[in-house]
């Protein structure tokens, strides 16, 4: 099995783009309007300009209104390829300081793709599915993204069947210390009666107290979901694709390090530690 250290880098790897200072004006210089309709628009776009309900339904955690907003008058402000063009260049300039090591890594971490099973994880078939860039470093940035959405796509089977909504997922992540933001609910949308209304479930069953704290029940519950994930990521993995995660571990992560010792601030937002 592939370790918690090798998701984390990829996780790092993958999510500079989204906190990136210039991020939000890259995106308004296509025709997007507001950081969250960059947001949703460039993580969307892999699947085509997909309206609200698919992007609520494959992303989860965020407050449905929050994604009305932004789509889909998103495609209606900018083209989805200049989109899709502009998320690359933001990769490219992030993974510039390790360029040559991205380089090196970006036939490798292709090849992992060969040996997923998309089957019920289609954000991240998207993202597998896109032309393949004739830059290495953008190359290699795209593999890691459909490895990174791929897990995040078995996340999300785990917690829908676990019965959790978006906001009782958040709320429990918060109680029980997984949650990357100390204001999780306003980040993803959440009103404060919604919030509450998740709570209150999460009470019920014994996970939280009504004061949002993870009971030992909960943080019991929480840990089992996330070696669920594991399990699910490792079945749709063939042996080939693990071996090959297998061996290229070492350098993903000593990559991810090298990148956060650079952008500490980036990776503190993207990843538990680098």
């Amino acid at each position: 099995m592939t370790s918690k250290d090798l998701w984390n880098a990829i996780e790092i790897l993958h999510g500079g783009v989204y906190f990136a200072p210039d991020a939000q004006a890259r995106y308004e210089a296509v025709g997007l309007k507001g950081y969250w309709m960059g947001y949703f628009a460039s993580r969307s776009a892999a699947l085509g300009t997909p309206g609200p309900e698919l992007v609520v339904a494959t992303f989860h955690g965020f407050a449905p209104r929050l994604v009305h907003r932004a789509l889909p008058d998103a495609w209606r402000f900018a083209d989805r390829d200049a989109v899709l063009e502009a998320r690359y260049e933001l990769a490219r300039d992030l993974l510039a300081p390790v360029a040559e090591r991205a380089t090196a890594l970006a036939g490798s971490m292709r090849q992992v793709l060969a040996g997923v099973d998309w089957a019920g994880k289609p954000l991240a078939a998207a993202h597998a599915g896109l032309p393949r860039s004739d830059d290495p470093v953008v190359d290699f940035w795209q593999s890691v993204t459909a490895l990174r959405e791929y897990r995040g796509d078995c996340h999300l089977a785990v917690i829908t069947a676990a019965g959790l909504s978006g906001a009782a997922a958040n709320a429990l992540a918060v109680g029980t210390g997984w949650a990357w933001f100390a204001d999780q609910r306003s980040k993803r949308g959440w009103t404060e009666e919604e919030w509450q209304a998740a709570i209150t479930d999460l009470v019920t069953r014994g996970w939280l107290t009504p004061d949002g704290e993870g009971t030992d029940t909960g943080r019991a519950a929480r840990q089992q979901i996330e070696d669920a994930t594991d399990r699910v990521v490792v079945a749709g993995l063939d042996r080939e694709a693990t071996s090959r995660l297998l061996t290229l571990e070492a350098d993903v992560v000593g990559l991810a390090r090298e990148w956060a010792h650079d952008h500490p601030t980036l990776a503190g937002r993207t990843g538990r530690s680098a």
